[in-house]
């Protein structure tokens, strides 16, 4: 038989006390966690996908954690029930029409459950009322949008390589007038040209117009024209 010292005593009496303290700790800790201490109320909400959110997770309002999930459950192959417990004294702040969304703590944290704000004039939320949600946004999704954008990036810029290549070493239009100088001098040349001649044409047209021969031409249009005005006030003053 093994005899107990004083000294075996004490360590007993240090490894007892210890454990207690820790398991006093521990259910202080769970029952903080499940609101098992403070007077709550309950909330539920459909999703079709909770997105990794977990019994246990925090319910968030204005920022604040408020609860925490108390159950979630498959209703069927389409649609999910997440129950809430949420603290009594918050109820008067979440209103009928608030809705409820799942999103993370952080950008790669934990998933969190969300309740909004509701408007000033709607009534307070009810104790076991079911409210509105909206889904969550799946990181695959977000990640497959982002990575179809850097394809379509990846390509322009391609397109564009390729046609600055082609400027700079290609032998078409374009590459010439940018690099050759005499062509580009020959560009402006005839468009120096083709404005000379269109004032000249309107100078001919000036000049056409006072001729003895075409003269006559323009003095008829002119007077049909002021026909045609006068007969339009005449008929505006009747």
């Amino acid at each position: 038989m093994i005899t107990q010292t004083p000294k075996f005593k004490v360590r007993l009496g240090l490894f007892v006390t210890v454990g207690l303290a820790l398991f006093i700790i521990a259910v202080f800790l769970i029952g903080k966690q499940k609101n098992l201490f403070n007077p709550v109320f309950k909330l539920n909400a459909i999703f079709h996908n909770v997105s990794g959110l977990q019994v246990g997770s925090n319910i968030r309002f204005s920022g604040i954690n408020v609860g925490t999930v108390d159950n979630i459950v498959i209703i069927d192959d389409s649609t999910v029930r997440v129950d809430m417990l949420i603290r009594k004294n918050v109820q008067e702040f979440i209103k009928a029409n608030c809705e409820a969304g799942i999103g993370s703590a952080g950008i790669i944290g934990d998933r969190v459950l969300s309740v909004t704000q509701g408007s000033i004039d709607a009534p307070t939320v009810k104790d076991g009322q079911q409210i509105a949600s909206k889904e969550p946004v799946e990181m695959d999704s977000i990640m497959a949008s982002l990575k179809e954008t850097a394809d379509n990036a990846a390509v322009v810029s391609k397109q564009v390589e390729e046609i600055t290549t082609e400027i700079n070493t290609g032998d078409g239009t374009l590459p010439r007038l940018i690099h050759d100088k005499k062509m580009a001098q020959n560009v402006n040349q005839t468009i120096i040209n083709l404005k000379k001649s269109a004032r000249g044409f309107s100078e001919n047209m000036e000049a056409a117009k006072d001729s003895f021969l075409l003269r006559g031409s323009y003095k008829r249009k002119a007077k049909a024209e002021q026909k045609v005005i006068d007969d339009a006030l005449e008929q505006k003053a009747d």
